[in-house]
């Protein structure tokens, strides 16, 4: 009996690396999964049906429940689309796991506007366009005096949260806003009975290699039977256990990667000064020059 028995799942970026580690991880622990992945490249470009199809064979060829969905989760009709797909095709939804992404890296001094609007499309938008359908199927449950136990899992970074990245301001932006939107879903979909939560994972995966400056790290053989501790299998324990009904968690950022799993807090207040009258250039400056 798997932890996830019963339970119904969206897993968006599926068809390769994380994603496709959570979709078989969740459907051998009982959950039906919706397998989402538009398929394209690394920077977002083209579609491919395929990778999304595969991640289904295997899981169904093992016994397990699984249906492909290639619609884009930054349009706001496909990311309705993929949550009605999970109703319609399993009766329900009580998983949304948001891990689509993809990668237009650059200097600030030379970033392009679209690389800018690609990189906050599918990352940032793309995780509240499924957010935002699949909260509005919970309310109306909840509101139908129907029990909802449900479960949001997003993916930040560390690139937007403990370890900036240059050349990756899109990137760190997109992730630290999900991040934020992660703390405000966990106050808002509480009262329906949603938990969410974020990860901030590392591991070796088609857009970790093409980052400059990881790419020799994560390409580095694991000899045969040794601990690989950035196989992104290491990151889907986690995400289902977010994901599962006992689980007590809400409102919180992990950091995961190998053999660790981290509690991340944010911006938080560590110096204070005051001032009993107006503030002034001049006091400004004495003050806060004491904090360098």
């Amino acid at each position: 009996m798997g932890v996830l028995d019963g339970r119904v799942a969206v897993v968006t970026g599926a068809g390769r690396g994380i994603g496709r580690e959570h979709a078989l991880l969740f459907a051998a622990e009982g959950a039906s999964v919706v397998v989402n992945d538009l398929g394209g490249g690394n920077d977002g470009s083209g579609s491919d049906a395929g990778p999304a199809q595969d991640v289904v064979d295997e899981i169904v060829s093992a016994g397990g429940k699984a249906v492909a969905n290639t619609d884009n989760v930054a349009d706001w009709t496909g990311a309705a689309g993929l949550i009605d797909q999970a109703v319609g095709e399993f009766g329900g939804l009580d998983v949304l796991v948001n891990n689509a992404g993809i990668l237009r890296d650059g200097f600030i001094a030379s970033l392009e506007e679209s690389q800018w609007d690609s990189v906050i499309a599918v990352h940032l938008k793309g995780h509240m366009a499924t957010m935002r359908h699949a909260a509005g199927y919970w309310k109306s449950r909840a509101k139908a005096g129907r029990e909802v136990r449900g479960a949001i899992v997003n993916t930040a970074s560390a690139s937007g949260t403990f370890m900036p990245n240059a050349g990756q301001v899109n990137y760190g932006a997109a992730k630290a806003g999900i991040a934020a939107m992660t703390l405000v879903a966990a106050q808002e979909l509480e009262r329906y009975g949603v938990r969410a939560n974020a990860i901030a994972p590392i591991a070796r995966t088609r857009l970790t290699l093409a980052t400059p400056g990881m790419g020799a790290i994560f390409a580095q053989e694991v000899e045969e039977g040794e601990f690989d501790a950035f196989s992104p299998a290491n990151i889907s324990p986690l995400v289902a256990y977010l994901a599962s009904e006992k689980c007590p968690h809400t409102g919180k950022l992990f950091a995961v990667q190998g053999g660790a799993i981290s509690l991340l807090e944010g911006w938080h207040e560590v110096k204070t000064t005051e001032t009993d009258g107006p503030w002034t250039l001049e006091n400004v400056g004495e003050r806060l020059d004491e904090w360098v």
